[in-house]
């Protein structure tokens, strides 16, 4: 049995619920799915065994999830980070603290409390100060990027294009506060994006949750956020189209979401998946890190 959207839902609410008691209500809330709705789902996992009669997920349910376990993630984290100076001198942007924590740390605490079981990063500039990430996560794998100065970051996605397949790829300067946006599970591709009613940054507009344009500036749109998920399907056309994108004329200048979100956006169907700007920040400037965190703010 193929799960619906709402019935993978349901089901992973209640695989990841640690309550004694996880009500109808509850589910309802964490799914915003209504009551009725969810009491419908649950009779529907019932019957195919996937849920037992107190509600909690089996083994066959737990078999039905597995094609939707995400892999591994994937975090570009090449770059010179030019905007952040004269922080970014001598440290990699993503390893630059913010309170006390590496802001890189705040996403890989997430990807760990996840499960998810494989962690690589692409790394340049510095790379050989992500080794000391190794003492809190030991089973991290480096990919080098000795093009990080000479290309955009499609270059550190042209390194892992064989890897894409159930896989987060995550921006590696992206201050994490809710750590609930990386996910166990994923239902099918998508890219994190902030409802806006304006916005002068890049964003993306979509039709029925799905993206159809990438583009600077607009209104009633989601400004993107650099977190994306790609299923089994869409991980291996991106080994293709990435390649045939870098290796084109000026492919080598494309940030490498425009391959799946511009380039090649006919072959993919990609939703939209919503976050708030609570839930995480993109420190883009030294004068923005300073604001966030007053330790940097010397007179």
């Amino acid at each position: 049995m193929n799960l619906t959207k709402r019935q993978f839902d349901v089901l992973v609410a209640i695989e990841q619920n640690k309550k004694s008691k996880y009500s109808q209500r509850d589910i309802s809330s964490d799914t915003n799915i209504s009551v009725g709705l969810v009491n419908k789902i649950i009779n529907e996992l019932f019957n195919v065994g996937y849920i037992d009669s107190d509600s909690k997920i089996t083994e066959n349910g737990l078999k039905a999830l597995e094609p939707y376990k995400v892999k591994r993630a994937i975090f570009l984290a090449a770059g010179f980070g030019s905007r952040l100076v004269p922080i970014t001198l001598n440290t990699p942007k993503p390893l630059v603290m913010v309170h006390g924590k590496r802001i890189i740390e705040t996403l890989l605490d997430a990807v760990v409390k996840a499960e998810i079981p494989e962690i690589i990063i692409v790394r340049g500039y510095l790379g050989e100060q992500f080794e000391i990430l190794l003492h809190k996560y030991p089973n991290i794998k480096f990919i080098e990027n000795d093009l990080y100065n000479q290309a955009n970051n499609i270059s550190s996605a042209y390194l892992v294009k064989d890897l894409l397949e159930n896989s987060y790829v995550l921006e590696s300067d992206l201050l994490l506060s809710n750590p609930k946006l990386i996910r166990k599970y994923e239902y099918s591709s998508n890219f994190l994006g902030i409802p806006v009613d304006k916005t002068d940054d890049w964003c993306i507009e979509s039709r029925n949750n799905i993206i159809t344009k990438e583009k600077i500036g607009g209104l009633n749109c989601h400004q993107m956020v650099g977190i994306s998920y790609y299923d089994a399907i869409d991980g291996k056309k991106l080994k293709k189209d990435i390649e045939e994108v870098f290796n084109s004329p000026g492919g080598k200048e494309k940030y490498w979401e425009q391959v799946q979100l511009a380039e090649k956006k006919e072959n993919y169907k990609i939703s939209v998946r919503e976050c708030k700007f609570d839930d995480i920040i993109e420190i883009d400037t030294f004068n923005e890190l300073k604001k966030i965190d007053k330790i940097y703010d010397v007179k």
